[in-house]
């Protein structure tokens, strides 16, 4: 049988993969995407973004029911938890967005392999699943083969009582006590939707605050929130062991500092201390490709590695692991390969952390700033202020905008409050487009709206806010 040979073959079918594999073909090359999963999307579409976003949106809905509609006159009694219908949401959601991507595939022409893929060459690879092996070659290959979760030493993850992120998303039943290790986002977020349903949660963490990297002023907003709500943290701690003694779990915790470790007992354990890019058995390494000492595959300004015609994207790179991030890196990557001018500018990539409140930041943080010897002006505006918030019932959180002392233009931006991730959109565009703090405070926003936060702080950079 004949080799099938492209212009391009992508192994990996999430966000960066299949984003990158479309824009390929409608630039008009051969392209073929290989995932060794039975369905597309990758991490982020079907164990990662969307179920846990399906699932915080449910459990917000079963937290308001039992303790927020009151206050809006709403009376409702005999709220009950259906585990199962809950879960049974999150599955079809993913459904329905994995084979949204197989449509776009058939829609551009995009050839889909099934199987796992290893580098024979620069222009070869070998798929292997059902059936004999099969090689297929291309004049380009684009590794975007994502991260899987960290495990600690010490920690064995069994699927049940001692987890990783992916198994937290498909719990049988809500656990009485929850301890969660890692205060980022993942951990946050999970911690969040047990908490709603009904667990008791301690997070633990080894450095003294959560959200490392955020805004510090802003991620202590967060942590005062998400403690009024009833979540618990330790700080400056490590999880040095687990075993699983009946249906409990024994947690060894120990000071950061040093010191005696002490024994918590949870009846789940989720470690949640970050990802690393997954490239095992892709046989990059035995081709020659070039890793960093953290085991990232380094590439240059055009994504390309240090095999002539192999490039990389994605969690596999250096860069925040973010399926937007991968995205427009996918779209940069084809372009250039197809003579176009695309590009990434990653002083613009937002960062969200999706608990409730909200987390979301573009750009420089203050302390960055200061690490740069960047002079910059700050405006901050809270939501308590807002009128729009205020109908909502939330009050908690802020906006705040950096705009660079002597320029005017925005550097960085950070939100803590409701739909933070949706306000800070208008964010990350005027730092693309280069604007001003004033720029922002003399574009006109609609009252009442929650952006007129945004405003807002943009007028407080120059020590105007009207309505504070």
């Amino acid at each position: 049988m004949s080799q099938p040979t492209f212009d391009l073959i992508v192994i990996g079918s999430g966000p960066g993969g299949y984003v990158a594999a479309i824009r390929a073909a409608q630039l008009g090359l051969k392209t073929a995407c290989i995932e060794k999963y039975a369905i597309l999307g990758g991490t982020c579409l079907n164990v990662g973004c969307i179920p846990s976003k399906a699932l915080l949106d449910s459990s917000e809905h079963f937290e308001h029911a039992r303790r927020g509609l009151a206050a809006h006159g709403v009376q409702v009694q005999g709220v009950a938890l259906d585990l199962a219908t809950m879960m049974a949401r999150k599955i079809q959601v993913v459904k329905d967005l994995t084979r949204g991507v197989e449509g776009l595939f058939r829609k551009n022409k995009v050839e889909r392999f099934s199987g796992t893929a290893r580098l024979v060459s620069a222009t070869e690879v070998e798929v292997t699943g059902e059936g004999e092996p099969r090689k297929l070659t291309a004049r380009h290959l684009l590794i975007a083969t994502g991260s899987k979760p960290v495990s600690l030493p010490g920690i064995t993850f069994d699927g049940r009582r001692i987890v990783h992120s992916t198994d937290a998303l498909t719990l049988p039943e809500v656990p009485a006590r929850l301890l969660v290790v890692g205060a980022g986002a993942i951990g946050l977020e999970l911690g969040s939707v047990w908490h709603r349903l009904g667990s008791d949660v301690t997070v633990l963490e080894y450095l003294d605050r959560i959200v490392a990297g955020s805004d510090a002023g802003s991620a202590k907003l967060l942590h005062r929130s998400l403690e009024r709500q009833g979540l618990k943290f330790r700080f400056g701690v490590s999880a040095r062991a687990a075993r699983v003694v009946g249906d409990e779990v024994q947690v060894e915790v120990a000071p950061a500092a040093g010191g005696e470790a002490s024994v918590e007992v949870a009846d789940v354990l989720l470690v949640a201390v970050g990802r690393r890019p997954f490239t095992d058995g892709l046989g990059a390494k035995e081709l020659g490709v070039r890793f960093d000492p953290r085991g990232r595959i380094e590439v240059d300004a055009h994504f390309q590695t240090s095999v002539p015609g192999v490039f990389a994207i994605g969690d596999v790179i250096a860069g925040p692991m973010l399926a937007h991030k991968a995205e427009e890196e996918g779209i940069a990557c084809v372009e250039r390969m197809a003579g176009v001018a695309g590009h990434v500018n990653y002083d613009t990539i937002p960062n969200v952390v999706y608990t409730w409140p909200e987390l979301a930041g573009v750009g420089l943080t203050e302390e960055a700033a200061r690490e740069r010897g960047l002079a910059v002006k700050v405006g901050t505006f809270p939501f308590l202020a807002n009128g729009r918030a205020k109908a909502m019932g939330e009050k908690d959180g802020q906006v705040k905008i950096l705009a660079d002392a002597v320029t005017d233009r925005v550097v960085g931006a950070h939100i803590v409050g409701p739909r933070a991730s949706d306000l800070i959109a208008e964010l990350a565009v005027a730092m693309e487009l280069g604007a001003s703090a004033e720029d922002l405070a003399r574009s006109v926003h609609a009252h009442p709206t929650l952006p007129e936060a945004v405003k807002e702080a943009a007028l407080a950079v120059a020590g105007r806010a009207i309505h504070i």
